[in-house]
């Protein structure tokens, strides 16, 4: 096979906050897991299992965070998704009753009737465990399977505390290994956020690359010779991938990307919020409160003179494919113009958070299959590689430190440091000090002060979940994020008092356990260096 002129690695970050409410299973922030498992994780693992069926010699990155993982794997988490999906059939059956008389949305009605069954079949084929499915399709060579720090912590307002951010590396890298039998080969930095130096710590823990934005290389001490289209190699020998901006903006552009097309689906209309609440109400909330179902009749329509149009999936599904093929064109061209000037193909990282993918936009992942299938039939210019192959076939390149940076908002930590979230700062810094100074105080404890000293440390991780301040800044569900990154900050707090008196309350203890279970293996040791 002859060289390809360029390079493209899609990158799926699939990504959630830690919820998991073993106490109340009315929670409403447990859908979010539900309903990207509907929207995108199960949809995703079709199209990935379909192509390898079909023998189309694809590959992508898929970026599985620690949390995500954990959640993905939790025995009640999965008991009642299933109950979730099986209501979500018994609700389409109903509407299939419903919709008799309009022929349109009874289409719809057979169309989600449809899906949520084929859902179901594949989610019970993989016994419930999608991180299974996942590892399944990266042993096939197919997908190359990363992760995130441990919680999602943002690392360029953390670094005062070195020995924080290094458990959040170890215990993300080593939670991974026990689930996929291997060390990740790379690491999504929460936000694609990095901070210099913290490449040492992924050096540590056998991580060979990281995702970084535009910027990052852009800005880098010494010039990147070969633009964000060649990764840098730190001083660490870690590389940093950068984000291509061509080919985000045709995906995530809210004027220019696809998913705005006003033949897709629409998101925001859905029956949870149409029909009335004696008909849909054993379906939302128990307390009355409307939630989204994902049964949605209407598309995205941009018609300011008349109500949304019926949603069309064949007009939509053509759509899909002409986007696909316009994706796949740029890059043919853009690899082309790139290679004049380089000594080798360029790589194009093209980096989505995968819950676009499905959840928010309905067709995203029937894009993902047309652009792979095109680019193996239709053209001979882009090869899809990821990072990791990147580092194989071409092991030499430039050295240089990237600059601080995020893909958030303006580029740096704002999105995550304001007005509406600041507060929280000086309290994960102050809890991370404490963890230290317990960790090199009690090198050796064993028992109970071990099981204290551990939950401490998961205590303290989950407050610096980046997730927290993002959402009051975003202003959705701020109380919840508050209330929170409030209970884990007093949770560390408690522990870190009984722990210094020698007076630990068990009781309270294994109730935490069994409500933060995240992290079952993860050793405060981390923090003492």
């Amino acid at each position: 096979m002859t060289m390809a002129t360029g390079y493209l690695s899609l990158v799926l970050h699939a990504h959630l906050p830690f919820v998991r409410h073993p106490e109340d299973p009315t929670v409403m922030e447990e859908r979010w897991l539900f309903e990207a498992i509907t929207g995108t994780y199960l949809p995703l693992v079709q199209v990935l299992e379909g192509l390898v069926s079909d023998g189309i010699p694809y590959r992508i990155t898929v970026s599985l965070s620690a949390p995500l993982i954990a959640m993905l794997t939790d025995d009640l988490l999965k008991e009642r998704y299933a109950r979730h999906l099986d209501e979500l059939i018994e609700l389409s059956g109903k509407e299939l009753d419903r919709t008799q008389p309009e022929p349109h949305y009874h289409k719809l009605a057979r169309m989600y009737w449809d899906r949520f069954q084929s859902l179901r079949h594949t989610w019970r084929c993989h016994e419930g465990n999608l991180v299974h499915a996942f590892r399944g399709l990266q042993e096939a060579g197919r997908v190359e399977v990363i992760t995130s720090n441990a919680t999602h912590a943002f690392f360029p307002l953390m670094d005062r505390n070195w020995a924080a951010m290094r458990a959040q590396v170890h215990t993300a890298a080593d939670q991974y290994e026990e689930h996929f039998g291997r060390r990740p080969r790379g690491m999504w930095l929460a936000e694609c956020g990095y901070a210099p130096g913290c490449d040492e710590l992924l050096r540590e823990a056998g991580i060979r690359y990281f995702l970084a934005d535009t910027h990052a290389l852009q800005n880098a001490d010494r010039p990147a010779v070969r633009g964000v289209y060649a990764p840098l190699y730190c001083p660490t020998g870690v590389a940093a991938f950068g984000r291509d901006p061509e080919s985000s903006e045709q995906v995530w552009s809210a004027k220019e990307g696809y998913p705005g097309d006003p033949l897709y689906r629409d998101f925001y209309r859905d029956i949870g919020f149409d029909l009335p609440m004696d008909y849909i109400g054993p379906y939302v909330h128990p307390e009355g409160f409307r939630m989204y179902t994902g049964i949605k009749y209407h598309a995205i329509t941009h018609d300011k003179l008349h109500d949304k149009w019926p949603y069309d999936p064949d007009a939509a599904r053509a759509r899909v494919g002409m986007h696909a093929s316009h994706f796949r064109g740029n890059r043919e061209k853009q690899a082309q113009a790139l290679a004049a000037g380089m000594d080798r193909p360029p790589i194009l990282i093209a980096p989505y958070d995968a819950e676009l993918f499905g959840h928010w936009w309905f067709e995203g992942p029937l894009f993902i299959n047309d652009v792979l299938r095109q680019l193996h039939f239709d053209q001979q210019t882009v090869e899809t590689i990821t990072p990791g192959d990147y580092l194989d076939r071409h092991p030499t390149n430039q050295v240089a430190t990237p600059s601080l940076s995020s893909w958030g908002a303006k580029g740096y930590g704002a999105y995550w440091c304001n007005e509406t979230n600041a507060w929280t700062w000086r309290h994960v810094h102050v809890a991370g000090e404490r963890m230290v100074e317990l960790a090199r105080s009690r090198p050796d404890a064993d028992g109970v002060a071990r099981r204290a000293l551990n939950q401490a440390a998961r205590e303290l991780m989950l407050a610096q979940s980046s997730d927290w301040p993002f959402i009051m800044t975003t202003g959705s569900t701020v109380p919840y994020a508050t209330r929170r990154f409030n209970e884990h900050t007093v949770r560390f707090n408690r522990l870190y008092d009984e722990i210094k008196a020698g007076r630990i309350d068990e009781d309270h203890l294994a109730d935490l356990e069994a409500k933060d279970n995240i992290f079952p293996h993860v050793d405060y040791r981390l923090y003492a260096t």
